[in-house]
């Protein structure tokens, strides 16, 4: 494996500590003229910090981030896409309230933004590295895109966060709202 996939350091926590299971996506502006899409099915999660990501989840504001290292990204966790879909329809959006921790706003946005209107969800199993890996943070990091190639991390072991009854459950109650 050597993608990974660039995401809010407070959702990578997220999905690191089994609080949530999905990934939400509209797509970067580096996407390309076909927009977003989960090109990959084994990934890193690429924490990406900006000071205002809190506020623009359902979390308290005093939510506590892994320290953002300067010159260097930790790599702590990596995911399984086991399906996506793309919701094309808000009240299904709504639905999936229980499991992520973005704000209504967020998602309200996103779901506008540009054509077609939706949001990609990608229900995905995660695996904590033991242990993580730094990288030299590199030019080829940056930009307003989802993907980035990073250097093969194969010294690690992978924990799943979520035992497999929780994660076969919460696979079988989202495969009955989204179809």
């Amino acid at each position: 494996m050597n993608v990974a996939f660039k995401e809010w350091a407070v959702v990578c926590e997220a999905l690191g500590s089994g609080r949530q299971s999905v990934i939400m996506r509209k797509g970067g502006i580096a996407e390309g003229r076909d927009g977003f899409a989960f090109k990959h099915h084994e990934f890193f999660l690429f924490p990406t910090w900006f000071h205002e990501q809190v506020g623009k989840t359902i979390l308290s504001s005093d939510t506590l981030l892994p320290e953002q290292l300067d010159g260097e990204i930790e790599i702590r966790f990596a995911a399984v896409l086991e399906w996506s879909r793309l919701v094309a329809d808000q009240s299904t959006l709504a639905s999936l309230r229980p499991f992520h921790i973005l704000a209504d706003s967020v998602l309200a946005e996103r779901f506008h933004y540009d054509e077609p209107k939706g949001i990609h969800v990608g229900f995905v199993r995660v695996f904590k590295l033991n242990p993580p890996s730094r990288l030299e943070m590199r030019p080829t990091f940056g930009g307003c895109r989802s993907w980035v190639d990073v250097p093969s991390l194969d010294n690690a072991k992978l924990v799943s966060v979520l035992n497999d009854d929780e994660h076969a459950s919460r696979r079988e109650e989202l495969a009955g709202i989204l179809g």
